[in-house]
């Protein structure tokens, strides 16, 4: 027995989602055995454009009885039945949001007939219900009301039924382990399938071939599989926008997270929303003043001419600093991490030795100066190499780390020594060094194997 159900909502996600009508068709098979259609008072407003996409306004529905009354009614009708219903997963998924948030469980067996569909009759240009039901000759009356649609899906899972395989077919969707019922509607099985339990990035596409979302996964299978299951608000629109993935194997989650935020500040899709952004970069330099005194300064990077180290926020740049007056006994003021004409008075720095107050002479504090630029030059110089897995057994993965910036990965052989830079310049792929990339460097550089060459 199956119940083809469709809803109207006040389409705000999943869990912020109201029915503000649902129409359930209770089938044999055969013929239809029951009904149950009825406005839904979703006790809140309905926004005007969804009334103007259904009809439905709240004067519609304001002594309509709440999902609450209505729910002993939808847990008869449904019981024992297969949940049916076009591009299942947003039905099936507000409704059992709406039983959760009245203290009850709603579990059902569900199909899609968009899975189906394109299943079932192949070669279909879009299988939206409108589209699929005109390429069918099916008749669709009231379209965005929930009798009508919830009508034509009947008329749509007849024709499927009587298309040959379908008892197989079918079977095969209801499989608790096909993951039919889990995959978004456009997907094809066999893409899913076909991606394997390895570290990479992946690619959401659009049925137009369009890049949507770009992800990283130490488990690509199992990554992507958590999108299908997630139901927040954008993960539900996302997903039921994709119908294809691709995939690039990394070897590693460090070459996997570099991968990931090149590809973002490539391609800016639009379902990524973090690492969009272009970031003003700051540096930190040195110079002399009148008195001969050198002083520790930071700007914009495009105003400093030859930087002792790059920052991407101003943040990140006096705690550097900060931390450089107290290891090196540093006067704030002459950090410029305070703008005072007095001597320096910061709120945590009380290292300084007194050059402020003309109690330490210049050439000691110069000293201490250079002392610092000359471990942070250290701590930068020379080409550091952290190797990885690679993306098979017979190679390696390496990134590439060129006076303290990122300048690529690549992959070679694992049987080819790297003992200068030559060795891997034929196999880098070179990147740009963002704020994204520097921390992930920095905060995975000390797990990590890596040598200096």
């Amino acid at each position: 027995m199956y119940t083809i159900i469709d809803i109207e909502t006040t389409g705000n996600g999943i869990k912020g989602n109201k029915i503000t009508e649902i129409s359930i068709f209770k089938y044999d098979g055969h013929q239809i055995v029951d009904e149950f259609t009825s406005l839904v008072n979703p006790k809140c407003p309905i926004p005007y454009f969804i009334t103007g996409l259904t009809g439905i306004d709240n004067q519609m529905v304001q002594n309509a009885p709440t999902f609450s009354e209505i729910s002993d009614t939808i847990l008869e009708i449904t019981k024992d039945c297969i949940f049916i219903a076009h591009a299942v997963n947003f039905d099936y998924g507000v409704i059992k949001e709406e039983f959760r948030q009245i203290g009850m469980d709603f579990i059902r067996k569900k199909l899609c007939t968009v899975r189906l569909s394109r299943k079932l009759i192949p070669g279909l240009q879009s299988y939206s219900l409108g589209k699929l039901c005109s390429a069918v000759s099916i008749p669709l009356t009231d379209r965005h009301r929930a009798r009508g649609d919830a009508h034509a899906t009947v008329l749509l899972f007849q024709k499927l039924l009587n298309t040959p395989n379908s008892e197989t077919i079918i079977q095969k969707f209801l499989n608790a382990r096909s993951q039919e019922a889990t995959l978004p509607p456009h997907l094809p099985k066999s893409i899913f399938d076909n991606i394997p339990q390895k570290p990479g990035i992946y690619y959401f596409k659009n049925q137009k071939g369009q890049i949507i979302y770009v992800g990283k996964a130490i488990n690509l299978k199992k990554r992507v599989l958590g999108h299908f299951y997630d139901k927040s608000t954008k993960e539900i629109r996302m997903c039921s926008e994709t119908a294809s993935i691709d995939f690039k194997l990394s070897g590693s989650e460090l070459v996997a997270l570099l991968m990931e935020s090149a590809e973002i500040k490539r391609l800016f899709p639009s379902y990524n929303s973090a690492q969009k952004r272009i970031v003003k970069r700051y540096a930190l330099f040195q110079y002399e003043d009148r008195k001969g005194i050198v002083h520790l300064a930071y700007n914009v990077m495009k105003a400093v001419p030859n930087p002792l180290k790059v920052f991407y926020n101003q943040t990140d740049c006096r705690a550097f600093l900060e931390e450089m007056c107290k290891n090196f006994s540093l006067c704030p003021k002459y950090c410029h991490l305070q703008q005072v004409n007095t001597s320096c008075s910061h709120h945590e720095i009380s290292s300084c030795e007194g050059i402020c107050t003309s109690t330490e002479s210049v050439e000691d504090y110069n000293q201490k100066v250079q002392d610092a630029i000359l471990q942070l030059k250290s701590e930068q110089e020379g080409v550091r190499i952290i190797k990885e897995k690679g993306r098979e057994t017979n190679e390696n993965a390496f990134v590439l780390i060129d006076e303290g910036m990122y300048r690529g990965y690549g992959f070679i052989n694992n049987e080819q020594d790297i003992t200068n830079l030559e060795d891997i310049e034929a196999h880098i792929i070179p990147q740009k060094n963002t704020l994204e990339t520097q921390r992930i460097v920095e905060a995975l550089l000390p797990k990590l194997e890596s040598f200096v060459l």
